[in-house]
């Protein structure tokens, strides 16, 4: 025989006689049991909501993703996005940009400058903000005119606006493809640099993908 958990489990009779002390004997333990699992149950239903609340926020940052047709992460860049080519920037797809993104920042950059094996500074390639979350992507040599609308570009380290390429004096350099999802719409930044812009998206970061690229001249 079960019995449920009551308010009135704990209200006694005030007159019992034979088997109505085992009866008060059960639904003391009973009682007992309820108001002891209660508290019990509700950790355990907290913990479990927020391990569950965790992992979907984990799993939604990790589900955004970068890639390119031209090169799969960690691959070689074709030469014709180099200087050694035409100096084309790459077709490159995005997926999985989290809920509540405004806008995309998009920043390629070479931590290995300017040889790998004594790196001394990280160059900048490529800055665009404020692409439009609802872009799959780039196309292949995609020019500012095309870029998807009002999406605005930032300075790279040759001190101009749009694509420089791969072009490493020595050893074969990393080259992060890096997209940032944002909370918020930037302001007209007038042209920024890597660092002005990183200072500007501050706190404002929900999302974040990598995709790497390699590559080493062949002379």
């Amino acid at each position: 025989m079960s019995y449920p958990c009551r308010k009135d489990t704990l209200a006694l009779p005030h007159t019992v006689i034979g088997a109505g002390w085992v009866r008060i004997v059960v639904l003391l333990s009973v009682a007992f049991s309820c108001l002891m699992l209660k508290p019990v149950e509700a950790a355990k239903t907290g913990l479990l909501v927020s391990q569950k609340e965790s992992g979907e926020k984990k799993e939604k940052a990790m589900s955004m993703t970068i890639t390119s047709s031209s090169f799969p992460n960690n691959g070689a860049i074709p030469a014709r996005h180099t200087c050694d080519g035409h100096d084309i920037s790459p077709e490159l797809f995005w997926t999985g940009i989290p809920e509540g993104t405004r806008s995309l920042v998009l920043i390629i950059d070479d931590p290995d400058a300017p040889d790998p094996a004594a790196p001394k500074r990280t160059w900048v390639h490529w800055v665009l903000y404020n692409i439009p979350p609802g872009t799959p992507g780039l196309s292949e040599g995609i020019a500012t005119a095309d870029l998807p609308p009002g999406t605005r570009e930032g300075l790279n380290d040759w001190h101009h606006t749009g694509y420089g390429g791969p072009c490493p004096p020595a050893g074969n350099h990393r080259y992060f493809h890096k997209l940032y999802a944002l909370d918020t719409v930037l302001p007209d930044l007038k042209q920024p640099t890597k660092a002005a812009l990183e200072k500007a998206m501050h706190d404002h970061i929900v999302g974040y993908s990598e995709l790497i690229g390699r590559y080493q001249k062949h002379h």
